[in-house]
């Protein structure tokens, strides 16, 4: 078999990239000069157009509960039900910057609601559903309605989220119910009998109120336009010469950026079709994204770096699975997180053998606060870690930060600022408009910038060391991970104000099997890390001591979040006793000091 360098890719259909560079003083700016597309400016419009151009096509499908086969909506249907759903909301009392809050999963309903919410001009405000279900932390709810102060509430499943909804937040809120309606709740179905409303969005209205992952402090909400959505979508068509309407399978939550914008709402927009999964890129709970993919052969396929950890192995040792999966798909794309350059590597070599040729690995780079996608890669890659390049119409600049550069965005997808946090808005942005992600990023060739971006860590998540040297957490985790090869699903950095970095760290329960038990895996964990550090440039670049944790990270607390990716900070916080363990000054036989 040819290895892996030098085997050739299918055509992903991209279109040639474009840029333009411009040094100003410290700074480098890169702007993308390709046109796209303004003709829809709303999130409404390609609904309207799809139903008009193929009402008969499949927009959404999803699992028939208790059931082998999918449950789907038409272009056509939707449009028709949106109109409807727009009378029923209307009569409820919604209507222009008054938002409907949420709280539901992924599915046909959640979104016909949400774009009939958008086509009054009233927001859409979904919030995660771990701040609702049974067990949850109350507290994070009621800060989004105080933050969101929606006018009516909907839920997929008013049993699942009693509790939420007895809660004093939302008292005398109107509710929607799809399913288990309480006495007073509005049922989904019978706002479907309702007249239709027209759809009266303009580009200025705000489209969405999408809460910030609240990692550095209290969420915020996110202020995202018609029109910030919608000239999103149009940059990343931009970025292909492909006319097909794609195919996904896709679990992405609609309550952030990532699943709402650049996957829900992208498939809208090109007149795709989405089956949404109800899977979890979490061990346990991925059983039904492999029942969907083992079904349905996407043409693009999306997932966080866990989902990637995930599928490969499954991908290895399935080889029905694989045919499936790798029969159409022409891109394949992680995000929300960085990714260990092992998994990519596993991944093309399935792909490979399987049909001959590599699938590249794109990766888009933003926040929820640029649309999401200000950056990506639109060109052959097989490379993790890069960021790409500016979408089309988008700029950014690199600003020195110390010893690195600082990422900051510019154009027609960033967000006007924050729901009534107007000090906030203002420190968002610098001096010539772009909005500040607290990121670095640097050169893939510093001679050469149109060879794109590689991300360069959360400027926000480093720390320094008691001796007072400077820890890039991010790199150092992604870097670490990947050196340990696949036993450690994912790893908590710890060391401010210590003598060195810690790590705890998470197993991979398939993985761990394999290889033959927790003794094998501790052995590779151990094998791995001095790999990492004979390798490492520096002291504060090598890990001085590990931890493996037990279980898994807590997705309840938030300690997980539902993007499949650990937010470092809760993590420590919640974990003080491993913590203390880790860095004891005489540390018991479970933590492995290195050298």
């Amino acid at each position: 078999m040819e290895s892996l360098d030098d085997a050739p890719f299918r055509d992903a259909r991209y279109a040639p990239r474009a840029l333009e560079v411009e040094r100003r003083g410290d700074a480098l700016i890169l702007r993308n000069p390709m046109p796209y597309s303004d003709a829809m400016r709303t999130v409404t419009a390609p609904l309207a157009r799809w139903a008009a151009q193929t009402p008969d096509r499949v927009w959404l499908a999803e699992r028939i509960e208790g059931q082998d086969g999918w449950r789907t909506v038409t272009y056509g249907q939707a449009a028709t039900r949106v109109a409807a759903l727009a009378g029923g909301l209307s009569a409820l009392g919604l209507s222009r910057g008054k938002p409907l809050l949420i709280l539901a999963r992924n599915g046909v309903d959640h979104a016909l609601i949400a774009y009939a919410a958008m086509s009054l001009g009233a927001p859409a405000a979904p919030v995660s559903p771990q701040y609702g279900l049974s067990g949850a932390d109350l507290s994070r709810l009621a800060h989004a309605v105080e933050r969101l102060r929606p006018a009516a509430v909907y839920v997929d499943d008013a049993a699942a989220f009693a509790q939420a909804l007895d809660h004093d937040c939302l008292d005398g809120l109107p509710v929607v119910a799809s399913r288990d309606p309480r006495p007073g709740d509005q049922p989904f179905e019978a706002l479907l009998s309702s007249p239709p409303a027209a759809d009266v969005a303009a580009p200025d209205d705000v489209a969405k109120l999408l809460l910030t992952s609240g990692s550095t402090g209290r969420p915020k909400a996110v202020i995202c336009t018609h029109a910030n959505i919608a000239l999103n979508a149009a940059q990343i068509e931009a970025c292909y010469a492909d006319p097909e309407p794609p195919v996904l399978v896709n679990s992405a939550p609609w309550s952030h950026s990532l699943g709402a914008n650049a996957i829900l709402h992208m498939v809208l927009h090109r007149g795709g079709t989405l089956h949404i999964d109800a899977g979890q890129p979490v061990p346990g709970r991925f059983a039904e994204t492999l029942r969907n993919l083992h079904e349905v052969s996407p043409t693009y396929h999306n997932m966080v770096p866990a989902g990637w950890g995930l599928l490969v192995g499954e991908l290895e040792r399935d080889p029905a699975l694989a045919r499936t999966f790798f029969a159409r798909v022409r891109v394949l794309q992680y995000g929300g997180a960085s990714m260990a350059q092992s998994i990519l590597d596993r991944v093309q070599a399935v792909a490979l053998a399987v049909t001959g040729e590599r699938i590249t690995f794109a990766a888009g780079y933003g926040a929820t606060e640029t649309g999401p996608t200000a950056c990506n890669i639109h060109w052959l890659n097989a490379r993790s870690g890069m960021v790409g390049l500016p979408t089309p119409g988008t700029a950014v600049k690199l600003v020195p930060a110390g010893e690195k550069l600082e990422i900051r965005v510019r154009g027609p997808q960033v967000s006007p600022g924050y729901l009534d946090q107007p000090d906030a808005t203002r420190e968002a942005f610098d001096e010539d408009g772009f909005y500040r992600l607290g990121d670095a990023a640097r050169l893939a060739d510093p001679e050469d910038p149109a060879a794109g971006l590689v991300f360069d860590g959360r400027l926000v998540e480093n720390f320094k060391l008691a001796s007072g040297a400077f820890v890039a957490a991010g790199a150092l985790r992604v870097a670490a991970i990947s050196a340990i090869g696949g036993a450690a699903s994912d790893a908590v950095v710890c060391g401010e104000g210590r003598d060195g970095v810690g790590l705890m760290l998470f197993l991979e329960p398939k993985t761990c099997e394999r290889l033959g038990g927790p003794d094998a895996a501790r052995a590779a964990v151990r094998s791995g890390l001095e790999r990492f550090n004979a390798q490492a440039k520096g002291g504060t670049g090598k890990v001085a001591r590990a931890l493996i944790l037990t279980g898994a990270p807590d997705a309840a607390s938030g300690e997980l979040t539902d993007k499949g990716y650990i937010n470092q900070a809760l993590a420590r916080e919640r974990r003080p006793l491993e913590l203390e363990r880790l860095f004891a000054a005489a540390p018991d036989g479970d933590v492995m000091v290195f050298a």
